[in-house]
């Protein structure tokens, strides 16, 4: 299950709405999403969470390109929304991503590949299998000084776990706001 919230800033503070990823199927489609919710086009977060496995942070001030934090990439891999903000990390294309999936049997090994009989977890094989060598990493992934002038620093974003978005609100003064739309 994901939680998706626009925090548009204002004058007057942040203006939170939920949002619906249904027709969001890139980076740019997102950014366009947060650019609808500016007020005089200043800065808006986005921030997307999956049951506490990983949570990503889009920034998106003005027509400037996005900004992205992800919490644990090899997590977010595994999911739709974060295989788009992965995959955009990476710099990799959705043909890549699509002619990987192609060649994965159902049980996630690639065609011809025997099944491993060691105790590896068979989530990271197939996350393997379809990413290869160049797989996300177990940890975090973009820019986590995204956040530095609204209060939150590199250290503290990276040390964020649990219900980190409650936090990050917390510092960006918005936890109201937030937790309205949750």
């Amino acid at each position: 299950m994901y939680f998706a919230a626009l925090l548009a800033r204002t004058e007057d503070g942040w203006e939170a709405s939920d949002t619906e990823l249904d027709d969001v199927e890139t980076l740019t489609d997102l950014a366009d999403l947060a650019r609808e919710a500016a007020v005089d086009d200043d800065t808006v977060v986005a921030f997307i969470e999956q049951e506490d496995a990983w949570f990503g942070v889009i920034r998106v001030d003005g027509e400037e390109d996005p900004r992205v934090f992800l919490s644990n990439a090899a997590a977010a891999a595994r999911s739709s929304y974060g295989a788009m903000l992965t995959d955009e990390l990476l710099g990799r294309d959705d043909d890549d991503a699509t002619d990987d999936l192609d060649s994965l049997d159902l049980d996630g090994t690639e065609d011809g590949e025997p099944e491993s009989d060691n105790n590896v977890d068979d989530d990271d094989d197939a996350l393997d299998a379809v990413n290869g060598s160049d797989g996300p990493p177990r940890g975090p992934l973009g820019d986590p000084r995204l956040l530095e002038d609204l209060g939150i620093g590199e250290k503290e974003l990276l040390s964020l776990d649990g219900d980190a978005l409650s936090s990050i609100a917390d510092a960006l003064g918005c936890t109201e706001v937030l937790e309205a739309v949750r």
